[in-house]
C-alpha cells in the first residue's frame, strides 16, 4: 500500500490539464488547437498571455510538489508519488494519454523531494538555457544530470526516480533531439513553425 497509494495520489494529481483548464477558463478555447498543441506553459505563452502562462507554470510545478508533500505526510514513497506525478503530466488519462513535457512538473517534484537537487536541476537549466539559448536542450541536460547528483547525494531510491523522469523527458523530447541533431531546433526568442512540436 505504501507503493500503491501514493502510485494513485501522485498520477490523479499529475494528470490535472492546468494549461487547458486555465485557459478555456480565460475563453482561449483549447490550447491544443494552439502553436504546437501542448498543453504546457510553453504554449500557453503562445496565446499571449504571459499570465496565464505563469499560472501554468506554477501550477503545473505545484502539483508535483503537492503529491510529494502529501506523501511525506502520510508516511508513504515521496518518491514514487513525485513520478507518477510526472507521469500523469506527460500521459494524462483524461486526455487520451496524450499531455505535456514534464519539464515543470520534473522541477517541482526535484524541489520538494529533495531541495538541494531542485537547486542543482534548475540552475543547470538556467546555466545552458542562458548560454546556449536552447530551452529543449537545457531540460535534457538537467534531467541527465540528476539522477547522478542525487545519487552522489545519498538518495538512491530518489536517483531511481530522477531517472524514470529523465528517461520520460528524452521520449517527450524525441521530436526536439531530432531538431537539435539538425541544426532546426529554435532558440529561446525564436518563432517556431506551427506544426512543430514544442515544449
Amino acid at each position: 500500500m505504501t507503493i500503491l497509494l501514493p502510485l494513485i495520489l501522485g498520477y490523479l494529481l499529475g494528470s490535472i490539464p492546468f494549461g487547458l483548464v486555465i485557459t478555456k477558463a480565460a475563453g482561449l478555447g483549447d490550447i491544443r488547437s494552439v502553436g504546437s498543441g501542448n498543453i504546457g506553459a510553453t504554449n500557453v505563452l503562445r496565446t499571449g498571455r504571459k499570465d496565464l502562462a505563469l499560472a501554468t507554470l506554477l501550477l503545473d510545478s505545484g502539483k508535483g510538489a503537492i503529491a510529494v508533500i502529501i506523501a511525506y505526510l502520510m508516511g508513504w514513497r515521496p518518491e514514487v508519488a513525485g513520478a507518477a506525478a510526472f507521469l500523469g503530466h506527460c500521459y494524462p488519462v483524461w486526455l487520451g494519454f496524450k499531455g505535456g513535457k514534464g519539464v515543470a512538473t520534473f522541477l517541482g517534484t526535484l524541489f520538494a523531494l529533495h531541495f538541494p537537487a531542485g537547486i542543482f536541476a534548475g540552475a543547470t537549466w538556467l546555466a545552458v538555457a542562458f548560454l546556449l539559448k536552447y530551452s529543449s536542450l537545457a531540460a535534457l541536460v538537467a534531467a541527465s544530470a540528476t539522477p547522478l547528483v542525487l545519487y552522489a547525494m545519498g538518495k538512491p531510491f530518489y536517483a531511481l526516480a530522477g531517472l524514470f523522469m529523465a528517461l520520460l523527458i528524452f521520449i517527450r523530447h524525441k521530436t526536439n533531439i531530432a531538431r537539435l541533431l539538425s541544426g532546426e531546433e529554435p532558440k529561446i526568442g525564436e518563432k517556431k513553425a506551427p506544426a512543430a512540436a514544442g515544449a
